[in-house]
Parts: structure tokens; C-alpha cells; sequence
């Protein structure tokens, strides 16, 4: 799986092509969008590139996904260095493919402060990752509906802690927990880690939303990320498992609305993600 990983790392690093334009790519896969946790990692590389203060890492991003991703060209990132200050540092970026705009993030970057210190308390009680299956375990009774999917090897281990969103369906919830991690070891780099996060918040969080419903990726629904927005409160790595709370706030006009809250190995809360989708109904 380190070579999943590898691939991954290798995907967040972006081309330099112009001063405050960057360039990139999407993996060899069989896809018909863009996958939008890609887009928003390689958007926040981006802004980090251009953060020249040693030391000054994200504390907050948020991001509208407008258009779908085409896989099969490169995208370009093009960063708007709004503000610079004594602590913070602001930027824009917008991803283009075909001359017109498929993405938009702002993110802004803090210098380390002390200061006062509060978390909500993290969960108690839950399984250890390593009890739990990984995703080729707990997916193999849907191998045949997930497709080549299934087999290709994934640089985040995923493990449901509450069963995955298939076998709940006669048991509504409004709410699951996940175990994450990148699949293999990072280097030190504390903006790698995260935009290796951004990456994988994207995953998991949007299915929270169906659960009120008994509902899940299988039942005749379209879902898209619309919207996206994460806060950085403390230290983590994305090579260590990260315990990913998430529920359901609310579904409406084919849009549904969820929280998460990620925990670092210690239980410091470490990130909250908040993020709106599609919701259609297939007709």
C-alpha cells in the first residue's frame, strides 16, 4: 500500500509552471469525474506553495466545487496571494480546465500562538482500528456493484467503526464513526499531512448524510460535493490513525448538510470539516 500512498504524494505535487500558477494531474483510473478530495488537496498545495513565512501552516479552508473534474486533462491552479500579515497569510485559489472554472478554495494560513486551550471530548469507547476490517473486507459482499474499484489498491485505510452504510439500512442513524490513515509512512512535513487529510475528508462524510434515510450509495441517488470547509485546531499525522465522528445535521432540495470532527491518536481534536452535497433522487 506504500506505493498507493507514494502515488498519492507524488499526485499532491504539482507542477510549478508561472509564478502563482501551478499544474495538476489525476491518477490512470477509470473515472468519470475528478475526485473532489483530489482537487481540494492539490488546490490547498497550491496556496501552501506560495506561503513564503517558514512555519505558517493552513488553520482554516473553504471551498465550492462548481464544476466536474474531467480526469483526462490536467488541471491548473491559479493562486491569488490576497494578504500577507504579521501572523496570518490569505489566498485564493481557483483549479481551470477547459478555460473555465471547476473549482474555488480560500484558505488561510496562522503562525503558532499560545493561547487558550478547549476541545469537545473525543468518543469513548470505540474499537480499535486494527479489530475492525479494512475496506476490502467489509466491501466484498458488494465487490460486483463497486466494480475495478474494489481491487485498486487505496492510499487511505478506511475502517467503519459502526458497520458500513450498506448493512444499516433497517437500522436509521444519524451518525457513524470512522478509523483513518494514509496506507504507508510520511515524511515530516506537517502541510503534506495536511492536504492528505483534505484529501480524505472528502471521503465518508457526504454518506452521513443518507443514514437519517436508511438510504445508501446503491439506492438510486446522484451525490457531489458542493461545498467544503475544514479547521486545523492541532497537531496530527496523516500516517497515524485519525478517528473521523461525523453526523448528519440536515437534508433538503436534494441537498444534504454534515459535520465531522477528526481526532488525533491522543484524542485531541485535531480538525472539524463541515461539508454540503448533492442529494438527488434518481428518477
Amino acid at each position: 500500500m506504500q506505493v498507493a500512498l507514494d502515488d498519492l504524494i507524488s499526485l499532491l505535487d504539482l507542477e510549478p509552471i508561472e509564478v502563482n500558477l501551478f499544474r495538476g494531474l489525476s491518477p490512470d483510473e477509470d473515472r468519470q469525474r475528478v475526485f473532489g478530495g483530489q482537487v481540494a488537496g492539490q488546490a490547498l498545495v497550491a496556496a501552501a506553495r506560495t506561503i513564503e513565512e517558514p512555519g505558517r501552516l493552513v488553520h482554516s479552508l473553504h471551498a465550492y466545487f462548481l464544476r466536474p473534474g474531467d480526469p483526462k486533462v490536467p488541471i491548473v491552479y491559479e493562486v491569488d496571494r490576497i494578504r500577507d500579515g504579521k501572523s496570518f497569510s490569505t489566498r485564493r485559489v481557483v483549479a481551470i480546465q477547459h478555460g473555465r472554472a471547476i473549482f474555488n478554495l480560500q484558505a488561510s494560513f496562522h503562525d503558532h500562538e499560545p493561547g487558550l486551550d478547549h476541545q469537545n471530548a473525543a468518543p469513548l469507547d470505540v474499537p480499535a482500528p486494527e479489530t475492525l476490517p479494512n475496506f476490502q473486507e467489509r466491501m466484498a459482499p458488494y465487490k460486483d456493484k463497486i466494480g475495478p474499484m474494489y481491487d485498486t489498491p487505496r492510499p487511505i485505510d478506511v475502517r467503519y467503526v459502526n458497520g458500513d452504510p450498506m448493512s444499516r439500512g433497517s437500522q436509521p442513524t444519524n451518525g457513524q464513526k470512522v478509523w483513518m490513515r494514509a496506507n504507508g509512512s510520511l515524511p515530516s512535513d506537517p502541510t503534506l499531512h495536511a492536504c492528505i487529510v483534505t484529501y480524505a475528508s472528502d471521503m465518508t462524510l457526504l454518506d452521513t448524510t443518507l443514514l437519517p434515510h436508511g438510504r445508501n450509495w446503491f439506492d438510486g441517488v446522484q451525490m457531489a460535493s458542493l461545498d467544503h470547509a475544514m479547521w486545523f485546531h492541532r497537531p496530527f499525522r496523516a500516517d497515524d490513525w485519525l478517528l473521523y465522528e461525523q453526523h448528519a445535521i440536515s437534508s433538503s432540495s436534494a441537498r444534504g448538510l454534515a459535520a465531522g470532527s477528526i481526532y488525533n491518536a491522543e484524542g485531541q481534536l485535531a480538525i472539524n470539516v463541515v461539508q454540503e452535497g448533492l442529494i438527488r433522487l434518481e428518477r
